[in-house]
């Protein structure tokens, strides 16, 4: 394993037009803190990073509906955000964000630097414009008829009804959001950063010297790469960003994907501004190691582009992991911020008060590692009462309340030194799992670990049974508190990484100012100290607390299922023309990340159907499928394939689309469906 000199870690940069749920704290902010917590205890040298998103159309958005600027709307969310993270100990050495000076300075001279070297490709395409309020439109500055599920106020990116991912060109009867007039398509010029002209070096940086990234991040680029890539548009027209560099185009931005990882070295600039510190060295000197913590849906940024950028930009070291994880649902069902499907940190703190770290150990043990995980509040509620409660806590207690109610408090006799021998060593053991378990970003083995410690106390303390020897052996019970006690000052050690708030309970108790990593596993609290009275680290969370957020939930999700569309009359049904077809081939549609390009055989002729449901089904998955076309749909072209008719699909809550198949014998391609 290569020695380095410093780390810096990073974490994604929320976007500030909303608050924080658990999704992203278990996805990105309690892994990265975990591991920043672990490396400044062996001795590491760290730069902690994160930081708002404060840039993109979505803020703009948020700005009209509010009425408000967007600066009003990112001020708002920036501190919100900042709290939630102060509140459950997130320990950011800088905590910054995009909308500052600092943040516009950084990512102009970066942009300008590829600029003048010729790193950048000019380009004109042709975009959706509003005559009316002359300029032109994001895609979510679009709005019109969704053709998956008829929804008549989708967005040009994303209905936000039954969540399939749009273009504005899928939509039917687009509108601008600005004068609620049909737009018209005009040419407009933009720069791109050209990912194909790096992709022998991305092939062999990733795929022959990163084969230890995990298999989600090295899978997901390997496909990306198996694809091809294509030059991406940097810039945007917008009023709302980091301003152009280049005299006579200051009316567009910076893309929102290309200025806010530059936001990671600003964010470092600016805590170089509030300590008097040098950033460089954590960002340039090949001996740090650079580490961006992220969700899955910003592998491609984080492992691909950004890398691209600092590749081209040439003063800045790569990164050297991604160790991004998947998904976490909640009660079975994706996370939905659009359907208040969330648990809000704010609001969890509300219901849970002074419960931070037992969202946080709940968190950790369900943490998406290799596949999306799910949060259920019976399994929290299952987790806190049987390991926090009736192990961890209830050991420290229990060994702290015999100590006082023994020795008025001060630590008894070493007298038991072999049974301490062998307690340490099975300490060591799992000192150095964890070691192990969080240099390999296994959060959830280290966790484990780590409650292990807990058991072996309790089972101590259980098995040796003290209190029944007071009189008859008082050697033996000095020698097995003061064991124990040593066993509770290493949990409070080990705590400092996983559960900062139960760490400083315990070191308040145990009457120690800190625990080092070299500590762990020799004797911590020496004969004759003074301890002060116990109190409970944790509450057993009762089963109406439990069912208050079930039944929150269920309330959300009543208001906010898809609505049933208006009555038709017979006639307009029969207007439609359904028939079962066959499906004989499939595949992606060039540059998209959720297009399929079917080929089907409608019993009298072959067409072509294109399908906006590659985010969750596979091409190779309809091959050979009998399923349903609405056959008298007018042609339409979609990214340059004409498609004739509309697959039929079903739509589950969680947004994700299933195949819906003519399994009978008989069912052959051309028959009707009625």
């Amino acid at each position: 394993m290569k020695q380095w000199k410093r780390y810096t870690v990073t974490t994604a940069l929320p976007y500030a037009n909303g608050p924080i749920h658990i999704g992203h704290l278990a996805g990105v902010y309690v892994p990265a803190d975990i591991y920043v917590r672990f490396l400044r205890m062996i001795g590491e040298d760290v730069l902690f990073i994160g930081g708002s998103d404060e840039h993109g159309v979505p803020i703009t958005i948020r700005a009209l509906q509010e009425g408000k600027t967007p600066q009003q709307v990112v001020d708002y969310y920036h501190e919100l955000i900042k709290k939630s993270f102060e509140e459950f100990g997130i320990c950011f050495d800088i905590y910054s964000r995009t909308s500052l000076p600092i943040h516009h300075e950084t990512a102009s001279s970066f942009f300008k630097k590829l600029y003048d070297e010729g790193k950048l490709i000019e380009q004109e395409t042709e975009q959706f414009y509003d005559e009316e309020a002359k300029m032109f439109l994001a895609d979510r500055y679009i709005r019109g008829t969704c053709p998956k599920c008829g929804y008549t106020d989708a967005y040009g990116d994303q209905c936000e009804k039954c969540g399939t991912s749009l273009s504005p060109d899928e939509l039917i009867n687009p509108i601008s959001i600005l004068s609620n007039k049909p737009p018209i398509k005009k040419k407009t010029k933009h720069w791109y950063l050209p990912l194909d002209q790096y992709e022998s070096w991305l092939l062999k940086w990733i795929l022959e010297e990163h084969k230890e990234w995990k298999p989600n991040v090295y899978g997901q680029c390997k496909s990306w790469l198996d694809g091809g890539l294509r030059p991406r548009a940097v810039t945007r027209d917008l009023s709302w960003g980091v301003k152009l560099p280049i005299p006579g185009y200051e009316d567009k931005v910076l893309y929102v994907w290309f200025d806010a990882p530059i936001g990671y070295i600003s964010a470092a600039k600016h805590w170089s501004e509030l300590t008097g510190k040098p950033w460089e060295p954590y960002w340039k000197d090949k001996d740090t190691r650079l580490i961006h913590f992220i969700g899955k849906d910003n592998i491609v940024f984080h492992a691909i582009i950004f890398p691209v950028m600092l590749k081209a930009h040439g003063d800045f070291i790569l990164p050297d992991n991604v160790p991004a994880n998947e998904f976490l649902n909640l009660e079975n069902n994706k996370i939905s911020t659009s359907r208040n499907w969330a648990v809000w940190l704010h609001e969890y703190l509300q219901d849970f008060p002074g419960l931070q770290d037992a969202l946080r150990y709940v968190l950790t043990i369900v943490i998406p590692e290799t596949k999306d995980n799910n949060f259920s509040w019976k399994d929290f509620q299952a987790h806190v009462n049987g390991e926090l409660v009736d192990v961890y806590s209830n050991f420290v207690h229990r060994t702290l309340s015999l100590i006082h109610t023994y020795y008025e408090g001060k630590t008894p006799q070493n007298t038991q030194k072999e049974e301490l021998d062998c307690l340490l060593k099975e300490v060591n053991q799992l000192k150095e799992d964890i070691f192990t378990s969080l240099h390999n970003f296994r959060f959830r083995d280290a966790v484990n670990a780590f409650m292990q410690v807990a058991r072996l106390g309790n089972k101590y303390l259980t098995d040796k049974e003290p209190w029944k020897h007071k009189n008859s052996n008082p050697q033996l019970v000095e020698g097995v508190l003061f064991n124990a006690l040593q066993l509770v000052a290493t949990l409070g050690g080990l705590s400092q990484i996983f559960l900062p708030f139960s760490a400083g309970k315990i070191k308040r108790m145990l009457q120690v100012d800190d625990i080092t990593w070299e500590n762990i596993g020799k004797i911590i609290v020496p004969e004759g100290h003074r301890i002060q009275k116990p109190e409970m680290l944790f509450q057993r969370i009762s089963d109406e607390a439990i069912e208050k957020q079930i039944q929150k939930l269920k309330k959300e999700d009543a208001t906010t299922h898809v609505p049933l569309k208006p009555d038709i009359s017979f006639e307009d049904f029969e207007k439609m023309d359904l028939r079962v077809v066959k499906v004989l081939s499939a595949e992606r549609v060039e540059g998209t990340e959720k297009l399929i390009k079917l080929k089907v055989d409608v019993g009298f002729e072959e067409r072509t159907v294109v399908s906006g449901v590659a985010t969750s089904i596979k091409p190779e998955e309809l091959v050979g499928k009998k399923v349903v076309l609405l056959a008298n749909l007018k042609k339409k072209t979609i990214r340059k394939v004409e498609s004739h008719g509309m697959i039929l699909y079903a739509l589950h809550e969680d947004g994700t689309y299933g195949i819906v198949e003519a399994t009978h014998s008989k069912t052959k391609p051309g028959d009707v469906v009625s």
